[in-house]
């Protein structure tokens, strides 16, 4: 079978890259064309653009390169429309997904989707489109399930990717992992400031803010694949902090606690039980439009960690309260406080419980391969 699998970001290219280790595993005859990331080329994939190049954070950063997004568009129709596969598997991004999602089923392709856009939080009608060009939606967290129920549309729980991730790691040797990365003994606090340049230069700055205050433990900044290292020295500067490049999860398995951006790695962290400061900020203009559509009878929470157990369990901090003092403030509360601390580790427990266990990638390569054959 041929496959044409579109990530626009660096979670997308880790689950889908184990996606398609299991489609090789299921249908030896796998072959791979794709929008992704390094984990996807090592899985055979031919990268046709790499996520680096897709990847714009809140709406004013869409307006202003709508030049290139559209361009990206109109490449990806006509590299599909040259290659003919036999499934289009769409990961999450849906702002560009859901567009080749109307093409690729207008064109008599079978269209996939992993990884649910989150309709629930904003753009509810989107449901109506993903109903009409989707062929099968495979959703990873548990409420999805009955959320799309009620506009009659029927998907699969398969289960949340990052539990096979995690349950694939080997034994955490955490002497061994600090004699490569040349760390002290000093208990850990990692540094998660995101995978997108607008991202990083917004949070990281504010997150070494707090670093003097803290000499009893050591800071690392976990770097993402995407970015240069030049870039993150740039903001680093004098700032006494470590920086380890493309070993996240390794670094997680070591933390002591954490300071994390607001996305999927506040669910990794959780399930890594790493007491963590959930962070987040964005232009205003991006700020205040998203507040404007986006349903807070429902989503009252940022952090998947907080909307998965439909309670505070993490501390998000937000724009303004996104700042030294009260980051300070709650980076002391995750270090120090043992009774919060092992609240945490409880809480984590049942959100672990909640996703059900590992094989989402498995399942989801099942139940395409199913399709396929009807």
């Amino acid at each position: 079978m041929k496959y044409y699998i579109i990530a626009g970001e660096a979670s997308g290219d880790l689950h889908a890259s184990n996606l398609m280790k299991e489609l090789k595993r299921q249908d030896p005859s796998s072959e791979f064309r794709c929008w992704g990331g390094d984990l996807m080329v090592a899985q055979g994939g031919q990268l046709v653009k790499h996520y680096r190049d897709l990847a714009f954070m809140g709406f004013l950063e869409v307006v202003t390169n709508l030049r290139t997004i559209l361009g990206n568009i109109r490449l990806c129709k006509e590299d599909m429309l040259n290659y003919q596969p036999d499934a289009v598997i769409l990961v999450d991004y849906p702002g560009f997904n859901l567009r080749i999602a109307e093409f690729a089923k207008k064109q008599g392709f079978k269209v996939f989707y992993y990884i649910s856009p989150q309709v629930w939080a904003w753009k509810k009608s989107r449901v109506y489109k993903i109903k009409k060009f989707v062929d099968r939606m495979f959703v990873i967290l548990p409420f999805e399930k009955e959320f799309y129920a009620q506009y009659g549309y029927e998907v699969e729980f398969v289960g949340h990717p990052l539990l096979d991730m995690i349950d694939a790691l080997p034994l955490n040797d955490g002497q061994e992992f600090r004699i490569e990365n040349g760390l002290s003994n000093e208990p850990i606090i990692a540094l998660l400031p995101g995978s997108r340049k607008q991202e990083i230069k917004k949070m990281l700055s504010v997150m070494l803010s707090v670093v003097s205050g803290f000499p009893s433990y050591q800071f690392v900044v976990a770097g993402a694949p995407s970015q240069d290292k030049e870039f993150y020295d740039q903001i680093i500067g004098q700032a006494h902090v470590k920086f380890i490049e493309g070993k996240t999860h390794r670094l997680l398995q070591n933390a002591h606690a954490a300071l994390v951006t607001s996305g999927t790695a506040t669910l990794e962290t959780a399930l890594f039980q790493v007491p963590e400061v959930v962070c987040y900020k964005s232009s205003f203009i991006s700020y205040t439009i998203a507040r404007m559509v986006i349903d807070r009878s429902i989503i009252k929470f940022i952090s998947l960690v907080n909307l998965i157990m439909d309670k505070e369990v993490v501390k998000e901090l937000i724009q303004k309260d996104f700042n030294p003092k009260k980051l300070k403030k709650e980076l002391a509360k995750v270090t120090g406080d043992h009774e919060y601390r092992n609240k945490l580790f409880k809480d984590y427990k049942l959100l672990a419980d909640q996703l059900g266990g590992p094989g989402a990638s498995q399942k989801t390569a099942s139940l395409i391969l199913n399709a396929l054959k009807d």
